[in-house]
């Protein structure tokens, strides 16, 4: 990602929060269906992935900029962390080095963090799952980081090709990583739940045997199209 100068060194320590209420009504649904309920928008890119199977979050972001190497931000994040937040690290270049590992996890979890999602790499992936700390990242290395050079906090940051403000909600699990905007945040809810009502209705059909192609009126399409079948 582009940062100028005049975006390091900076600590936002009031930032606004999407209402829990609404935090909560997103925590039900799943990455794929928020996506589909914006519009197919606000994935990070799919390299993605959580360090340990079955680690999942939702929560209000608390982003961070990190220089490659160097996690000192991080620890200054510690600090600006209320607890239901999900802390989202982004880098000014890439980088793998092992940003984050067991003593951070403590720290973030005593402060209420709910996660970490990190275009980076992290460590001690075995303590972070018997923590129960879900941690989404770029990659796992053992290589360890410096404290030296400034980043920023609560600023707005690209992390994995996604734009994301503090405040944002984050939603992350096995499938992958969206952001949902503050700002439509409520209006997403709904829309996710509506798309869960119809596809639960669409699931029972489909138990019961019905075809996608009958249902979603495919076969004259595919007709037109030249789809023949041999028997």
């Amino acid at each position: 990602m582009t940062t100028s100068l005049n975006q390091l060194g900076i600590v936002h320590r009031t930032i606004q929060r999407v209402e829990y209420p609404v935090v909560e009504q997103l925590s039900h649904f799943g990455s794929a269906t928020l996506h589909e309920a914006m519009g197919r928008t606000g994935l990070m890119k799919s390299y993605m992935r959580p360090a340990w199977r079955g680690a999942r979050l939702c929560g209000a972001a608390v982003t961070v900029l990190l220089q490659p190497g160097d996690n000192w931000m991080l620890h200054v994040a510690a600090e600006q962390i209320q607890p239901g937040d999900v802390v989202v690290a982004a880098c000014t270049s890439e980088s793998t080095a092992g940003f984050f590992g067991d003593l951070l996890a403590t720290s973030f979890k005593a402060r209420g963090a709910c996660g970490l999602i990190i275009d980076g790499g992290v460590r001690d992936v075995d303590v972070l799952e018997k923590l129960g700390f879900p941690v989404f990242s770029r990659a796992i290395s053992p290589r360890g980081t410096v404290k030296g050079t400034l980043g920023s906090v609560n600023i707005p940051v690209v992390c994995a090709g996604s734009l994301v403000s503090p405040g944002d909600v984050v939603v992350a699990d096995t499938d992958g990583i969206v952001v949902v905007p503050a700002a439509i945040a409520a209006q997403v809810a709904i829309k996710a739940r509506a798309r869960e009502d119809s596809e639960e209705s669409k699931r029972e059909l489909f138990a019961s045997g019905v075809l996608g192609l009958d249902y979603y009126k495919m076969r004259e399409g595919l007709e037109k199209a030249g789809l023949k079948y041999i028997d």
